[in-house]
């Protein structure tokens, strides 16, 4: 399969909308397993190992994730929390259609809302994409809140 750079954004746009329509399980099959989901704590962080992060997931963290969120028995989710992306047209920072990979980067606005709570955050998706047996999937995920300093309430779904 020949990938075109309207496919690479397809793929974005369908990750977000899976999100919005909590299709969580579908999400999660479009990841790699050995793929990481990461939030860093700090502006700019270089490494999620050595230094803390608000998240960082590999898969059985977000398959963890992903039960909880599906869960009836998850009582901080009852009623459920709803979500919404709003993305500007992402860029594609390198494209090697030849060895399958593929980064890219989005900004976004997310609001998340549950009863009468309701929050925004503005971020930055870089996605690492593979093609694998002619699909895309998702190597890695890293998000960076454009106020990843402030304090926060829990972030219940999937910026």
């Amino acid at each position: 399969m020949t990938v075109s750079r309207d496919d690479v954004i397809d793929f974005l746009y369908a990750e977000v909308r899976m999100l919005d329509e909590g299709r969580f399980s579908e999400w999660l099959d479009l990841w790699l397993e050995e793929g990481h989901y990461w939030m860093p704590l700090d502006y700019k962080q270089a490494d999620p190992d050595l230094v803390t992060s608000l998240l960082y997931e590999d898969h059985f963290m977000r398959r963890l994730r992903v039960e909880r969120l599906n869960g009836e028995r998850t009582f901080s989710q009852k009623p459920k929390s709803r979500c919404s992306h709003v993305i500007q047209r992402p860029f594609i920072d390198e494209f090697d259609a030849q060895a399958g990979r593929f980064v890219t980067n989005t900004s976004m606005h997310y609001v998340e809302t549950r009863l009468d709570e309701q929050f925004l955050l503005a971020l930055v998706a870089t996605h690492e994409l593979h093609l694998v047996d002619g699909n895309l999937r998702i190597a890695n995920k890293r998000v960076d809140l454009l106020n990843c300093d402030a304090a926060f309430g829990n972030i219940q779904l999937l910026p």
